[in-house]
């Protein structure tokens, strides 16, 4: 089983590698990928129900791991063909509909939190009733997509298997094309009227960028980092260079880490004491 299953899967990556070289177009994309996917499986289920397996363990390890790498492609680039063919005219309504999008994952997430967590743990103790064929266990709330598919070739949780391993590659293509729809408002925007000139540090200007992010400042954190410093660049004319890299070189200081913020805290709350002290002597 393991030499025609890596036979298969390694074929199949080399042709959606292939497809992915070639082919620009997501959509064209996802419907000659999906037809390789199909392909595949059906010689997967052909060979399986054929040959059979060994032992239950040989059984639990195909659906368990095996067949939802396959599957989680097909769910993935199906979802994606989706995803583009519904995606609306105009970058607020597209940013929109994507966040939308990211919320189906998060429900899905939400109403099958403890199979993740059986799942991201390597849990194995109810393999036997979620991993073996017609071994299904009505209590533990099964899919309606069960009781529709094929029991020949599938069990009560690979596919929910599939499902998450698909979910978060979703979740990655998602979350680069609200960062790309949010670059291209930026740049639709164009330079601000008023120029401010940032005398500071390039270093101190990393330290402010990041402390915002952590603090969820803007859009309530779900802003990438890259697009808050590329924000600060088109609008004080400063280029950051490697950015990631300089936050490593702060986050390693042996003292002060925070040298920028600290001064800055320092100086406000000098001004204040101050303006304090002037107000009270007059």
């Amino acid at each position: 089983m393991n030499k025609y299953y890596s036979e298969k899967i390694n074929s199949l990556n080399y042709q959606i590698n292939e497809l992915i070289a070639e082919l620009e177009n997501p959509i064209l994309l996802s419907e000659q990928v999906i037809e390789l996917i199909l392909l595949t499986l059906a010689d997967l289920k052909v060979f399986v129900l054929k040959r059979g397996f060994k032992n239950d363990e040989e059984e639990i390890y195909f659906f368990k791991y095996q067949k939802p790498v396959i599957v989680s492609k097909l769910i993935y680039y199906n979802a994606i063909y989706k995803i583009e063919t519904g995606k609306p005219y105009g970058t607020k309504r597209t940013n929109k509909y994507l966040k939308k999008e990211l919320k189906k994952l998060k429900k899905f997430f939400d109403n099958n939190f403890d199979f993740y967590k059986y799942h991201r743990n390597n849990n194995d103790f109810l393999d036997d009733k979620l991993f073996l064929r017609g071994k299904h266990d009505i209590k533990l709330c099964l899919d309606t997509y069960y009781f529709e598919s094929d029991h020949s070739f599938s069990t009560s949780h690979d596919y929910k298997v599939a499902k998450i391993m698909a979910n978060d590659l979703i979740q990655l293509y998602l979350k680069n094309k609200i960062f790309i729809t949010k670059k291209k408002a930026l740049k639709d925007l164009g330079p601000p009227n008023i120029f401010l000139n940032w005398t500071g540090s390039k270093a101190g200007m990393i330290e402010l960028i990041y402390a915002l992010h952590y603090q969820g400042v803007f859009d309530n954190g779900s802003t990438d980092i890259r697009l808050i410093a590329e924000y600060f660049e088109q609008l004080f004319g400063v280029d950051l260079g490697n950015f990631y890299h300089t936050y490593l070189e702060i986050r390693n200081r042996k003292i002060n880490r925070t040298k920028f913020l600290d001064k800055l805290r320092d100086t406000l709350i000098k001004k204040m004491d101050e303006q304090d002290a002037k107000q009270y002597n007059q």
